[in-house]
């Protein structure tokens, strides 16, 4: 496990200075980002001053948060250059630096993805022990439903997480309770010219929230703490 989060820690390095550019700044990458900001708009607090968002990378979503962390020393230096009066600090998510019941909401997103099934339940004890009761935790991961219907076969350890929405009731059953779920990008986007693609958010999104959304590529879920 060790020497896989350092593989992690040391590809988000090299990646950090070309991140924003390479990931989200093309068509592709918007389309996500886009449906991600809607969802965080229509859940998180207006109040940012006791959200955190556990893997900030290089600060995609900080202003939904008034505090954040990442083990990326590289992301790090991006986030804090473009929110420099943001609490940012460097941190492993499934260990964190502050009190108990100190949040009132955490996001951690693209995250889940890459880590070990152990790994993530860590971070969901670690959120639970942070947020405040009723607190609520947002995260995404790679639907696995999704995945089987297309025979998607992950290489190591990038990208090779995933789980059916009942997969995650069953694991986070004895703290958590699942308020909402929602899929993200269930169109197969990258086959669209890329004139075209974002005229196809909203169709996205309406599907996403529909009976097929646990085809989506992805699944992004509200926990509340009990």
């Amino acid at each position: 496990m060790k020497q896989v989060n350092q593989d992690i820690l040391e590809y988000y390095n090299s990646l950090a200075p070309a991140y924003d550019t390479d990931r989200f700044e093309n068509s592709y990458g918007q389309f996500i980002h886009k449906q991600e900001g809607i969802f965080l708009t229509a859940i998180l607090s207006k109040n940012t001053e006791r959200i955190l968002d556990m893997g900030c990378g290089t600060g995609r979503f900080l202003q939904f948060a008034n505090y954040g962390i990442d083990f990326s020393p590289e992301m790090l230096k991006i986030a804090k250059a473009k929110y420099p009066d943001k609490k940012l600090s460097q941190s492993d998510a499934e260990s964190t630096p502050f009190e108990s019941n100190f949040f009132e909401q955490a996001f951690s997103l693209h995250v889940f993805m890459h880590l070990s099934k152990e790994k993530v339940s860590g971070i969901l004890d670690e959120a639970y022990r942070i947020l405040k009761p009723k607190g609520i935790f947002i995260f995404d991961f790679p639907s696995k439903k999704r995945r089987d219907l297309m025979s998607f076969s992950p290489k190591g350890w990038h990208g090779a997480n995933d789980y059916t929405i009942r997969q995650i009731a069953e694991l986070t059953a004895s703290k958590w309770k699942i308020k909402t779920y929602s899929g993200i990008l269930l169109l197969p986007v990258h086959r669209l010219p890329k004139f075209l693609r974002k005229y196809f958010i909203k169709i996205d999104s309406i599907l996403c929230k529909s009976f097929l959304r646990e085809y989506a590529s992805y699944l992004i879920v509200v926990l509340e703490k009990k």
